[in-house]
């Protein structure tokens, strides 16, 4: 038995420690829409006029601290942005607020930058290529790889 090729990865539900600070983060600076604040624990967001796609409450997280390095869990959220414009334009937004990048890669399928929400929780912001520009290896396979993304030569394009 097999996914549908239909099936999509619906929204992520994060844990996170102060719900005002995450909501400003995923709002003002990712670009996503506050959709419903669920009593004081919880809020939704989105982008479009989805129901949700993050979820974020403090239930069980207010206070708390990132879990230690070493232990199983999200490594990251990944967010598709539907251009290379579009993605440079979140990436530039991310870096005027000062926030710390993680890494930055052309994977042949796609160009990811990579940083930390205020939570500490892996996020990956991306776009995909169109699909006959991917590496395919002889078999006709994918053939991914982790090269240098040009970082400022993305950013000058949100300019």
């Amino acid at each position: 038995m097999s996914a549908p090729s239909s099936a999509r990865v619906g929204h992520i539900h994060l844990r996170v420690s102060d719900l005002d600070r995450a909501i400003a983060f995923y709002s003002d600076i990712l670009g996503f829409r506050l959709t419903q604040r669920y009593g004081k624990g919880a809020a939704f967001l989105a982008a479009g006029d989805y129901h949700h796609h993050i979820g974020l409450n403090t239930w069980d997280s207010l206070g708390a601290t990132p879990p230690p390095a070493g232990h199983t869990g999200l490594y990251h959220s990944a967010f598709l942005y539907p251009d290379k414009l579009a993605l440079a334009q979140v990436v530039k937004r991310v870096v005027d607020a000062g926030i710390t990048l993680d890494g930055a890669a052309d994977h042949g399928v796609s160009e990811a930058v990579y940083l930390r929400d205020p939570d500490q929780n892996g996020v990956e912001l991306y776009w995909d290529k169109p699909v006959d520009m991917w590496p395919r290896d002889a078999n006709g396979g994918l053939a991914m790889v982790n090269d240098r993304l040009d970082l400022q030569g993305l950013i000058a394009l949100a300019s």
